[in-house]
């Protein structure tokens, strides 16, 4: 038996939000593509490929997020609610991708930099800057509920630190002539990219190999579930997460003879979802009742 839910996914309401930082990310992507032609800044051109990468993941999201809300069917019981952890997982391999491009073109450029138009990086990465911060406003309340959400969120917020580097840079060119602040500006972005793209790929990871949701500790849940009167044990415990914001368990629970026998069963089974619900924040919950002698025909268990 298992509790009853809804398949709506926490990033399926804010789809709206994605399409306005998609439209932004577009936009700039399209100005710092011709500023990069036209300066000759490496920093703008590497800003102008995550723009262009970041984009991409939206649109992914977007799909994703899209694809989530579908009914579940009798093939797919749970929907189409993982894609967005395939989503993300994407996203952060782009990422990944990307970071390593500039890093490597980033100490290319620093042997051999060329002349770069600092005036016109500048006024290019002020736009960018601006266009950036907007988007982030826009993601980040939504980015703490779900890891789709979360992997846009953290491509903004590169790009806001990509626009802060190729200001500092711009301003460090114009001041100083020193035309290899625009290499270690590119090299910052790529740097500053990477960690973040790594924990975003190993969260997408964990729920794919379903690994115990954070926040849920198995021995804690199982000390409760033993705590509600009539269950004597319980085994094969297992919890993982379905996508952001959705975390399911299933369990064997072992009654007493007189829960059993005296037709209690129902009301151990909402107090076990009660208590999910409330200590665990697992609304999706699934269990086995059993009695103690059924254990012992059971062929394999696990702890």
């Amino acid at each position: 038996m298992g509790a009853g839910h809804d398949h709506t996914t926490l990033t399926g309401g804010h789809r709206g939000r994605l399409a306005l930082v998609l439209a932004f990310t577009l936009t700039v992507f399209a100005v710092e593509a011709v500023g990069a032609l036209l300066s000759g800044s490496l920093a703008l051109l590497a800003d102008a490929g995550h723009m262009a990468a970041d984009a991409a993941g939206i649109v992914m999201a977007l799909i994703a997020a899209t694809l989530a809300q579908r009914a579940p069917t009798r093939r797919r019981t749970f929907g189409w609610q993982r894609v967005e952890i395939l989503a993300a997982m994407a996203n952060a391999v782009l990422l990944l991708g990307l970071a390593l491009y500039v890093l490597i073109e980033a100490v290319r450029r620093f042997f051999s930099p060329p002349e770069v138009a600092s005036g016109l990086m500048l006024v290019v990465a002020v736009v960018g800057l601006v266009a950036n911060t907007s988007s982030l406003m826009l993601l980040r309340r939504a980015q703490a509920l779900s890891l789709n959400i979360r992997g846009a969120y953290l491509e903004v917020l590169g790009d806001l630190v990509g626009s802060v580097a190729v200001v500092v840079a711009a301003v460090v060119i114009a001041l100083t002539g020193w035309v290899w602040a625009d290499a270690v500006a590119s090299a910052a972005v790529g740097a500053l990219i990477l960690p973040r793209a790594w924990v975003l790929l190993r969260e997408a990871v964990d729920v794919l190999l379903e690994a115990v949701p954070k926040g849920v500790d198995l021995d804690h849940v199982r000390d409760h579930i033993r705590r509600v009167p009539g269950v004597l044990d319980v085994h094969d415990l297992h919890a993982w997460t379905i996508t952001s914001g959705l975390p399911v368990l299933s369990a064997h629970v072992v009654v007493d003879e007189k829960t059993m026998n005296g037709g209690h069963t129902g009301r151990v089974l909402d107090a076990l979802h009660a208590c999910l619900a409330e200590h665990f924040d697992v609304t999706h919950s699934t269990f086995q009742i059993e009695s103690a002698q059924h254990r012992d025909h059971e062929h394999a268990t696990h702890d």
